[in-house]
């Protein structure tokens, strides 16, 4: 049986034995979720991901989505490894790490993947050291979760550092969206929810729509949901899917980049505490 706490405390004191030059890179880990599919969330997480790049951070997605992963189709690609076939081919994590556009490094999980709680001890140990030594190699890992309340959805979003919730202005997102945060709540609540409105008419449709979910948490939660921002519906959005590129780059003037370009910016500027990095993530995700 593997000591969690033990595991916590040992992390803790090699965070504070960590040189200076380690310390200037504090690896952040981002679960990007939804209550329901269909509304854009590897999308946003992709394209989030280079916006981030852009203002010179070095960035990861993990593609976790266990049912439907398809950051690759986004981005035109078909991944040959996996973490599954780490596990299965006995790789490092740098054997199957791709490189996409603009430096963003990929990750997927693999449709071996979906067993991940179910592994033996060795292979979650496995998983552990390959992974924990992204540490400090990138500025941030985006976590594209699956959409709704499985169990491993779950595991991923109440271990990551962050949480940003996509939704859109459609009651049926809303009504999911704040079945996300009610569950995320009851099980942790200091954990930290930004809110996205993606495929709104407008701002005025975007804020209003936020201002409504985020009364309401307060209400009934007693939960304070913070506002990433909002992304317009913008035809280029379907057509830079269509031609299997991140509209942020095949389309950097229209008005969903320039909205993203603003909720990255305000993401950057929020301050949040740093906790224990990817090992910190990796005990509470796999061994909890």
């Amino acid at each position: 049986m593997i000591d969690q706490a033990k595991l916590l405390r040992e992390l803790v004191k090699e965070k504070k034995s960590k040189s200076k030059a380690a310390e200037k890179r504090q690896t952040r880990t981002i679960a990007v979720t939804s209550g329901k599919g269909g509304v854009g969330k590897s999308n946003f997480a992709l394209n989030f991901a280079l916006s981030l790049i852009q203002k010179n951070k070095k960035v990861l997605i993990f593609d976790v989505d266990l049912g439907f992963a398809n950051v690759d189709v986004l981005l035109g690609r078909s991944n040959k490894e996996s973490i599954a076939t780490m596990l299965e081919k006995d790789f490092s994590i740098w054997d199957i790490i791709e490189e996409g556009p603009n430096g963003l490094l990929f990750i997927s999980g693999g449709s071996g993947f979906k067993d991940l709680f179910q592994l033996d001890e060795v292979k979650l140990n496995k998983i552990f050291s390959e992974l924990s030594s992204l540490q400090g190699f990138v500025d941030y890992i985006i976590l594209d979760t699956g959409a709704g309340l499985s169990y491993e959805n779950l595991r991923f979003i109440l271990a990551a550092d962050d949480v940003i919730l996509v939704t859109t202005p459609e009651p049926t997102s809303i009504t999911d969206a704040y079945s996300i945060v009610k569950m995320l709540h009851s099980r942790d609540q200091n954990i930290h929810i930004k809110l996205i409105i993606n495929q709104c008419s407008n701002e005025k449709e975007g804020k209003q729509t936020a201002e409504n979910f985020t009364a309401v948490t307060e209400r009934f939660l007693e939960k304070q949901i913070g506002t990433l921002g909002f992304i317009p519906s913008d035809a280029n959005v379907s057509n830079a899917v269509k031609k299997q590129q991140p509209f942020l780059l095949e389309f950097p003037n229209c008005q969903a980049s320039r909205a993203l370009q603003k909720v990255s910016s305000k993401y950057l500027q929020t301050p949040l505490p740093f906790k224990l990095g990817i090992k910190g993530f990796l005990i509470k995700m796999l061994f909890k």
